[in-house]
């Protein structure tokens, strides 16, 4: 028994709205498979056919579908359009692939990709007169087609009638039973049999039809309309159900079935094709039924054309004399490529790949391609193949620290012939060299990319290339200090790997970066730094010593830019904090505050230049016995 879900499901899911432009066609047809006597019902196996194309995604198309729904309403109606049935959903039982490519030696070649879907179930009907509609309806149809406005909006009817106590209930409809891609040229004669299949043998006539539309709305979904179904699709003048495809002579379809005609026009159309089922007997009409299918027509026509470069250097790294010869023709499916070669040997290929030949030494030979020899879109094209293996780009390098010498050499080698130029592009902008070895010292470390071409008098041509990675020390010795005599001071070195200190006087430990210093008099220490991959670099630290604990402060400065006492500040000796350093100008009015002895005053005030003056001062610290230290003075600002 078919799968009936309650109605208010079924409605919750006819009227879920997508733009579902992914369907190209399709068909319903069903076969009497048995009767029920207890209900007096027969028993009909219901088929679905859509077809898609396989080849189209949706991107970040919103309510785009790029796969076959699973599973799709059908809905049910008697003649008079009353539902028969609640909705039946339908599940796919199988898909099946169609493919077909065109295989011409003197065309482009061009590939369909399509799939159909078989949705499959059975239902019981009581037989009644005038029979019943089986219809599926759903928006939309594919993207842009050449025939039929706003194509994804415009929805599909498939719909079959089961006869009634009129005629014949338990027929069998007839229904297309050829799955098949065909590739359709412009300007090319086509023949296509479109014959369907009747499992009664009644006789069957054909004509073009006009494509029916999903239901009274042009971008409905899931349709619920009854019949009668003759809502079409709204055609682009001058095609029409009868012509969809125009051409010359234009598509049509005889007694038989056989779907003929040249189209002209490149582009996506939707054919319908109608069969009227007779009862071959009694010549009593059964019922209409009909297919639709989206045909592309595809511009085939190619220029045909040999395509081999005109020069071939043979610039491998080994003596190996194949040479490899690119294969650029535009040429069809199953074109031909006959090789002729100034060595006395030929050969012929069916497929455009790189071919190998042989020489039998260095030299330079010809090579001549020739394209679908003895058929009539045959062309041909030469080219000069200079055989010279054996060039084999390469260069060493010495160095790893930042401003020390980094040496290259070239290395490059070539067995059949000279190398004539170098070029080295060494990783920096606008340095570059052309000597077998270069010398070069780089500012900063870092990973350096070093490109070497080589040229050679056989019109060989070829690049190595080198990262080369400079590693780089940036020692700290500390900042220069003031110290009062007995005081020591730690020291605290960074940078590396490996420390030493010199001279190694007044040092607790001459190899460590943190020794301590004790000493008395002015002394500059030499810090080394080294790295494990053997980089070094220098700095100093200068140490000043003082009777102290004390404070020295200047009594004037001259702030006018010439690098020379432009700052007022203090010197401590022996002092440990420091909690105020104010200035004041004679009016008491605070204009100066801070405890960053090393920058001090710059004689401005709010950021304008102090008028020449004295000033007051007031300091105070603590020193390393932990006592309180007051200083006051003046200073004189002079320009």
């Amino acid at each position: 028994m078919s799968k009936v879900l309650l109605l208010t499901l079924a409605c919750c899911l006819i009227h879920v709205i997508a733009g579902a432009y992914h369907i190209i066609g399709g068909e319903i047809f069903y076969a009497t498979i048995g009767y029920n006597n207890s209900s007096g019902a027969y028993r009909y196996l219901i088929t679905l056919k859509l077809y898609r194309d396989a080849d189209f995604t949706c991107g970040d198309r919103q309510g785009c579908l790029d796969h076959f729904e699973n599973p799709v309403p059908i809905n049910i109606y008697t003649a008079s359009g009353t539902r028969a049935l609640p909705p039946i959903l339908l599940y796919i039982q199988e898909i099946q692939p169609m493919n077909d490519t065109l295989k011409n030696p003197c065309l482009s070649p061009q590939t369909q990709h399509l799939e159909v879907a078989f949705y499959r179930d059975t239902i019981e009907l009581e037989p009644r007169y005038g029979g019943y509609y089986v219809a599926y309806q759903r928006c939309c149809r594919g993207e842009k087609l050449t025939n039929i406005y706003s194509s994804e909006q415009e929805g599909s009817t498939f719909y079959t009638v089961i006869p009634g106590t009129e005629s014949r209930p338990n027929n069998n409809s007839a229904y297309f039973n050829k799955d098949v891609a065909i590739v359709i040229c412009a300007d090319f004669a086509f023949r296509y049999d479109y014959a369907a299949f009747d499992p009664d043998g009644d006789s069957l006539t054909y004509s073009l039809c006009s494509a029916l539309t999903g239901g009274t709305a042009r971008n409905e979904s899931n349709a619920t309309t009854p019949p009668p179904y003759d809502d079409f699709v709204s055609y682009i003048p001058p095609y029409s159900g009868e012509n969809p495809m125009g051409g010359s002579p234009v598509i049509a379809i005889d007694k038989r079935g056989l779907l003929t005609g040249t189209p002209t026009r490149p582009g996506k159309f939707v054919v319908s094709v109608c069969v009227n089922e007779f009862d071959r007997r009694t010549k009593q009409f059964i019922g209409s039924h009909h297919k639709d299918i989206l045909l592309t027509v595809y511009s085939c026509k190619a220029d045909v054309r040999a395509n081999v470069p005109d020069v071939i250097n043979n610039c491998v790294d080994s003596v190996d004399l194949r040479v490899p010869i690119p294969n650029f023709s535009n040429a069809g499916f199953t074109s031909t490529y006959y090789w002729t070669f100034s060595d006395g040997t030929d050969t012929i290929t069916r497929e455009k790949t790189v071919f190998f030949h042989e020489f039998p030494d260095t030299g330079q030979y010809t090579v001549k391609l020739v394209l679908n020899r003895g058929l009539p879109c045959v062309d041909s094209s030469t080219g000069i193949i200079n055989n010279y293996p054996g060039l084999r780009a390469g260069f060493t390098v010495s160095g790893l620290c930042r401003e020390q010498p980094v040496q290259l050499r070239d290395t490059s080698t070539y067995v059949y012939g000279e190398i004539t130029n170098r070029y080295w592009d060494l990783g920096m902008p606008g340095i570059t060299a052309g000597t077998p070895e270069v010398n070069i010292r780089y500012p900063l470390g870092g990973i350096y990319t070093i490109t070497l071409t080589v040229d050679t008098d056989k019109g060989c041509s070829k690049q190595a290339t080198h990262n080369l990675r400079l590693f780089e020390v940036n020692p700290f010795a500390g900042n220069d200090t003031i110290l009062a005599r007995g005081q020591p001071l730690p020291l605290h070195a960074r940078g590396g790997d490996f420390y030493e200190w010199q001279p190694a006087i007044g040092l607790s430990n001459n190899s460590i970066p943190d020794p301590i210093v004790n000493w008395n008099e002015d002394i500059q220490y030499i810090l080394k730094v080294s790295i494990a991959e053997g980089c070094l670099a220098y700095d100093t630290i200068n140490i000043k010593y003082y009777l102290g604990p004390d404070i020295y402060v200047p009594n004037a400065f001259s702030p006018n830019g010439d690098g020379m006492n432009d700052r007022f500040r203090f010197i401590p000796v022996g002092i440990v904090s420091y909690e105020f350093f104010r200035i004041y100008n004679r009016w008491g009015q605070e204009i100066y505050s801070s405890v960053d002895f090393r920058n001090g005053w710059d004689g401005t005030i709010k950021g304008r230049p102090a008028p020449v003056d004295t000033y007051t001062w007031i300091l105070r610290g603590k020193d390393l016995q932990g006592q309180v230290v007051l200083r006051k003075g003046t200073v004189t600002l002079v320009r």
